[in-house]
């Protein structure tokens, strides 16, 4: 799948974000001429610094709500492939700033689909949104892609929106261009080098490192969870099919096998086996709603592209304890590189 990748012009939005700085070091460890455009990476510790991708790669700090900006660095690049990225990500800040959240995950996202209409070079192009973009029913079975879009919060819902801009663009636009075009659900991921708040995995590692209890606030909650590698490898093994035959573009759920979809407190004592013996304190804080039970039937990605989840969850925990206890010995692009190589080659 990689060799497909040496000497294409790639941009990613968001590549200083968790997913975007692993998908950065996928593709320049493939040769790939990589453009990234983003917000400067959020705090002291986050993976972009850590990893050094910014090294290899053309690398712009802006905000995809500003369109000018954005269509410069189009027209720069000159792409011929586009990876969207760059979103406000969390349920629980999409609460606090709403407004915020829209204007970047809806208006930023056609000023993505503008500048790919309107760079004259682009073949194919993936929107990365979320699994939360469905009406959640909470369903013990997983949403299929036909399924009503109609996510609950604003983050999720802005989600949802972005799915539809997308839509629209396809058949206004990009069908007649020739531009191929795919969406891809994907579930939770977790994995070395995500620092982000309300996240379970981070704050496991936060309390190990503190020497603090861990406290969930909904320990039964079931989600899709997945190694970050997982998806990233759905996405471009999506981008490359559909830039070699447009037939292979469309709407794709990306998540694990159904026994990896688990609950947040399994997902704690998991981690707990692995890396070390935080205590877990279940302590409900009265937040905003989340959904309970989330899961996703990915029939489609496995019968079409031929993908298949290759790490379950156990060895996506024992990964992401490899990285972090790699991190604290100062041989983070060491660990992060082998797990790449371990991914793809296996």
């Amino acid at each position: 799948m990689l060799d497909f990748y040496k000497g294409k012009r790639v941009l990613i939005t968001g590549h200083t974000g968790f997913k975007g700085s692993w998908l950065t070091k996928i593709l320049s460890l493939a040769g790939a001429q990589v453009y990234g455009y983003s917000l400067p990476p959020e705090g002291d510790e986050n993976l972009f610094d850590i990893s050094k991708v910014d090294e290899s790669i053309e690398s712009f700090f802006g905000d995809i709500r500003d369109y000018d900006s954005l269509k410069k660095f189009f027209d720069e690049a000159k792409p011929e492939i586009v990876f969207h990225l760059a979103a406000q990500p969390l349920v629980r800040d999409s609460y606090e700033r709403p407004r915020y959240t829209y204007e970047t995950n809806v208006m930023g996202t056609v000023n993505v689909c503008e500048c790919v209409r309107m760079s004259g070079t682009v073949k194919s192009f993936l929107n990365i949104t979320t699994d939360k973009v469905y009406q959640n029913n909470e369903w013990e079975w997983g949403y299929r892609e036909d399924e009503k879009l109609d996510g609950y919060d604003p983050y999720s819902n802005s989600k949802s929106c972005s799915e539809l801009v997308t839509h629209s663009y396809i058949n206004s636009f990009f069908g007649d261009l020739q531009i191929a075009t795919s969406t891809a659900r994907a579930g939770n991921v977790i994995g070395g080098g995500d620092f982000a708040k309300d996240r379970i995995v981070p704050d496991l590692v936060r309390a190990c490192r503190s020497g603090q209890k861990i406290t969930l606030r909904n320990p039964d909650s079931t989600r899709p969870y997945q190694h970050v590698l997982e998806a990233l490898s759905a996405y471009l093994l999506i981008a490359e099919k559909q830039y070699e035959d447009p037939k292979f573009a469309g709407f794709y759920n990306v998540g694990p096998n159904d026994a990896d979809a688990v609950t947040t407190i399994k997902i704690a004592r998991l981690f707990r086996e692995k890396y070390g013996e935080p205590e877990i304190e279940i302590k409900p804080d009265g937040g905003p709603h989340e959904a309970n039970y989330l899961k996703l039937d990915c029939s489609k990605i496995k019968s079409k592209l031929g993908w298949v989840p290759k790490w379950d969850i156990n060895m996506a925990i024992e990964k992401t304890v490899e990285w972090t206890k790699g991190y604290l010995e100062g041989r983070a692009v060491e660990i992060m590189e082998k797990e790449i190589k371990e991914h793809f080659d296996d």
